[in-house]
């Protein structure tokens, strides 16, 4: 007899409007319609789908992208601005949870953004805000290092869901920190392509083989579900970087497209993969099937050695400053009842 959970989860292999924060917002809202209408009570984005992931920190110099970081900075998302709360209200109008990849603006500073990861929950709460811990590669470019106050695991009504940002997935502890709190979902998302040499000379990053790694082994590890959901580059934004630089064209059209799928908690695909075309991919997910591999190696419970290793995690929110307020009033002694009878 089933004791946890059965529901639909749906993956959004989807195209930002590129670096369009308030048309991307109205797209995700139509794709969260969408599949909250086909059954799924979880819907999940790819990393940074709000406004987009910034690629061309990987086409090009620095010294010829300060345009585009400045409008990436523009088009990016303060989490209590008016597109979180959209989203927020969908969640709430569908009854559906949510997981979305945003670039996150910063009250501190007008030039400093995060890679963030949102869930609301069935009721439009925010319920975790998870800055990418550290940006990969040349993302750092783009990026400010994050910390560990989103690490983690909510206990949604569909169960209890983790997220982790493209390269995380590859960090062992972080990985760990969300298995410890008993994770049922696990959730990965990631850009729609990732070169890091040009297709022609071969020797490029095999993102696409290390997603896949990736997910697996940690489905396997937590005997947790995995949903991988990956972005999809559109003809427009392909066009809007070629014609930036027609010398890129072979790297974004010749590097592999990543793919969106579902892990069991064995660590097997579940249902087909979403890669060459743009859409939602559905699957039902039965927690009750978390439990049976528990049997084999329970990395959080008998098959740990608590006397041997021992993790720490710090998940307080970095800030700028501690201000301490010096012209605070001091408290003013109170009249005694001597000193009114005397008056």
């Amino acid at each position: 007899m089933s004791s946890l959970p059965i529901f639909t989860a749906a993956a959004c292999h989807a195209a930002p409007v590129f670096l369009d924060k308030a048309a991307t917002t109205d797209k995700a809202i139509a794709l969260i319609e969408e599949a909250a209408a086909n059954g799924a009570t979880l819907v999940v984005f790819p990393e940074s789908f709000i406004p987009a992931f910034p690629i061309w920190a990987a086409l090009w110099a620095p010294i010829d992208n300060h345009d585009l970081f400045e409008r990436m900075v523009e088009q990016s998302l303060y989490v209590d601005g008016p597109e979180v709360a959209a989203l927020q209200q969908t969640a709430a109008r569908l009854g559906v949870n949510l997981s979305i990849g945003i670039s996150e603006r910063s009250h501190a500073s007008v030039g400093c953004i995060w890679n963030t990861n949102l869930v609301i929950d069935d009721q439009g709460r925010l319920v975790n805000h998870h800055r990418k811990l550290v940006p990969t590669f040349y993302e750092k470019l783009i990026w400010a290092p994050g910390d560990g106050e989103g690490l983690k695991v909510n206990p949604l009504s569909i169960g209890r869901l983790g997220a982790l940002i493209c390269g995380e997935n590859t960090n062992p502890l972080a990985r760990y920190a969300l298995m410890a709190q008993g994770e049922q979902v696990h959730i990965s998302a990631w850009p729609a392509l990732w070169p890091t040499r040009r297709p022609s000379a071969g020797g490029n990053f095999d993102n696409l083989a290390a997603n896949r790694i990736r997910a697996s082994a940690h489905s396997f590890e937590a005997k947790a579900f995995g949903i991988v959901c990956a972005g999809y580059m559109d003809a427009p934004m392909r066009d809007f970087l070629v014609e930036r630089d027609q010398a890129i064209a072979a790297v974004v059209d010749d590097t592999p497209r990543a793919e969106s799928f579902f892990v069991d908690p064995t660590g097997r695909q579940l249902g087909p993969a979403l890669s060459h075309e743009e859409g939602i991919l559905y699957a039902e997910l039965d927690l009750n099937r978390c439990i049976e591999p528990k049997q084999f190696h329970d990395v959080t419970g008998y098959y740990q050695r608590y006397d041997v290793f021992s993790l720490s995690v710090e998940r307080r929110r970095q800030r700028p400053a501690t201000w301490v307020d010096t012209e605070t009033p001091q408290p003013q002694p109170q009249p005694q009842p001597q000193d009114i009878l005397s008056s």
